[in-house]
């Protein structure tokens, strides 16, 4: 198995489960949403489809195209929840014992971007450095 495919394969199991618990146990979610979010419950039951879609898409093996595709939906998702996470770092600093704390929230934001690099890779959307690599040894 491949580094790709292993990260694939952990990258669907993540957002799979993180999909399910946005669907099934939606409180611990809307907690750290921002209040200039509208429709928060709705917000949190489609995020949670985004995931588990795009987990989906990532998944499949029939398509390149889709699971593409699922990969860039998915590294549009990481961006878009990234000042939730902000948010849920912030609620927690203000809090007398720090909720969380720094190291679960500081790791957390460092691999936001990665997420999205690891998504977009994954999914064989972006290779520029294989690319390069393979011209340089033409």
């Amino acid at each position: 198995m491949t580094g790709k495919a292993i990260t694939r394969a952990l990258l669907v199991a993540l957002y799979m489960a993180a999909g399910l618990l946005h669907i099934s146990r939606p409180l611990p979610f809307l907690t750290i949403t921002p209040g200039w979010v509208p429709f928060p419950e709705a917000v949190i039951f489609w995020t949670g489809m985004a995931e588990i879609v795009g987990a989906g898409a990532l998944a499949q093996t029939f398509s390149g195209v889709l699971r593409r595709w699922g990969g860039i939906g998915l590294a549009l998702y990481a961006v878009c929840v990234f000042p939730a996470n902000i948010h849920h770092f912030a609620l927690d600093m203000t809090k007398p014992d720090h909720g969380l704390g720094l190291a679960y929230h500081l790791p957390r934001m460092v691999m936001q971007p990665v997420l999205v690099w690891l998504a977009l890779w994954c999914s064989g959307a972006i290779d520029w450095w294989q690319a390069r690599r393979n011209a340089a040894g033409a």
